[in-house]
């Protein structure tokens, strides 16, 4: 009986361990870009659906936005397309294109909704196109000088927030696939990680959080430390020492841009842990690396 009740005792010193994150975050937005391994495995997805739906019982507002590397890779392995990458960006034909707007806005995008719905929130997907949620232009990659063409890949010009406001400050989730478009009414891919930035950027989001494949940073490769904490001219500097490179150079800089525009707290964070946003945010030693000016 005794361990019983030590149990209980335990839980409840958990959630009085969370209530000053609770009271800081009531009614705040929190942009979730999801995506690595977090996105393939079903009990991580699980998880990280179960975290999202809680935040907004509690009184926070998530978006959430997301990639589908690995779905669209799938699609195009069966239809002997070979994927093409330059500084870590898919090489985006016609062809290309097409299969990933059908597969991020109608299968990754749907599919995540759906199992919000399943834990009782209230999710809504959507994509840059609509109500031009995402305005884009065309992408050029620059490699030793040379200007590559990336084919349909865009960055963004515009984020429409009112339409992202509207929907979290209610009592929706929306979840977003990172589909562009121009003014002429073309179709981009963009970088999750860049659209996640920049719509937090566009509603000052309280927090900005990207989930990844590593624990967090840290100050050598070899070390098993996590820097808990770090500033924007501390990443730069290690961006230059090369000790962060390949794809989580777009993520840090991205939650440096959007600190620099009026977000709060930015966190990069390991999908790979059960219910890692609610670690993160609401227990005091969190467990990825939090990036403040």
């Amino acid at each position: 009986m005794y361990e019983e009740m030590d149990s209980l005792i335990e839980k409840a010193s958990i959630l009085i361990e969370a209530l000053p994150y609770i009271q800081k975050l009531y009614g705040k937005t929190v942009v979730i870009k999801y995506g690595g391994n977090a996105m393939i495995n079903e009990k991580l997805k699980n998880w990280v659906m179960e975290d999202i739906t809680l935040l907004k019982y509690i009184g926070v507002n998530p978006i959430v936005v997301h990639g589908g590397g690995p779905d669209i890779n799938s699609v195009l392995k069966k239809l002997n397309v070979e994927s093409q990458f330059v500084n870590g960006l898919r090489v985006t034909d016609m062809q290309t294109m097409e299969v990933a707007q059908m597969v991020l806005v109608g299968k990754t995008n749907k599919e995540l909704v759906s199992m919000l719905n399943q834990k009782g929130g209230k999710a809504i997907g959507i994509c840059g196109i609509d109500g031009n949620l995402i305005q884009a232009r065309k992408h050029y990659e620059y490699v030793n000088g040379e200007k590559i063409d990336l084919g349909y890949v865009g960055e963004v010009v515009s984020i429409n927030a009112k339409v992202l406001e509207m929907l979290a400050k209610d009592e929706y989730i929306p979840v977003v696939a990172p589909i562009g478009v121009g003014e002429d009414g073309t179709s981009y891919n963009i970088n999750a990680d860049t659209v996640a930035a920049e719509i937090a950027k566009a509603i000052k989001a309280e927090k900005l959080m990207f989930m990844t494949d590593v624990e967090g940073l840290k100050y050598d490769k070899n070390s098993k430390k996590i820097i808990s904490a770090i500033s924007a001219d501390e990443v730069l500097k290690m961006i230059e020492e090369g000790k962060i490179d390949g794809g989580m150079i777009p993520k840090v800089l991205g939650c440096i841009d959007a600190l620099k525009h009026g977000v709060n707290r930015t966190h990069i964070l390991d999908g790979r842990i059960p219910h890692c946003i609610l670690l993160e945010i609401f227990t005091d030693k969190g467990i990825g690396t939090m990036i403040h000016l």
